[in-house]
């Protein structure tokens, strides 16, 4: 038989165990029955993965002297709660936050998602702006056998294009 597991936060043994992969890697957090319902994991309502992070060394422990300028949130109310107060606690614990973030996510700002059908339309609008342009100037200079390959291209890609635009989603 394995070896019993002792409570991360009493060191009584441990009969709740969770388990969080963050980046491949893989957090642990044993509680006893005790400390588990006192941290609300057998409540969901009541959860606050928040704290439970901090004894996964994911969050460090929270210091009393940082406090937002808005609300006047501190770091020991999110450990209670596992919320901020308002949007400016992200930048007055930013310290905190980011390497936390960083850890979790693949970075710390937001930038969002395009979805691919749309970076394919947007290239081929490009393309076309381009060689819109370059018929334009090859008309300027009189260069005519470009002009003509610069409208056969455009041709091209404005029936892919309507291809693009047309495919159901």
């Amino acid at each position: 038989m394995a070896n019993s597991l002792k409570c991360d936060l009493c060191s009584k043994p441990a009969t709740v165990h969770l388990t969080q992969i963050v980046n491949n890697k893989i957090h642990k957090v044993d509680l006893c029955e005790a400390c588990a319902q006192a941290k609300g994991v057998t409540d969901p309502s009541g959860f606050s993965l928040a704290d439970l992070l901090v004894k996964a060394s994911l969050n460090p422990e929270p210091r009393g002297d940082l406090r937002c300028e808005v609300c006047g949130f501190t770091q020991q109310d999110f450990k209670k709660t596992g919320r901020f107060g308002c949007p400016a606690c992200y930048e007055a614990f930013a310290a905190t936050l980011e390497p936390v973030l960083d850890s979790m996510h693949k970075g710390t700002a937001h930038i969002g998602k395009i979805p691919q059908k749309a970076i394919e339309r947007k290239s081929l609008y490009e393309r076309l702006t381009q060689l819109e342009s370059e018929l334009d100037q090859a008309i300027k200079t009189e260069r005519y056998e470009d002009a003509a390959r610069y409208r056969d291209e455009i041709t091209q890609v404005r029936q892919a294009v309507g291809k693009k635009t047309r495919q159901p989603s």
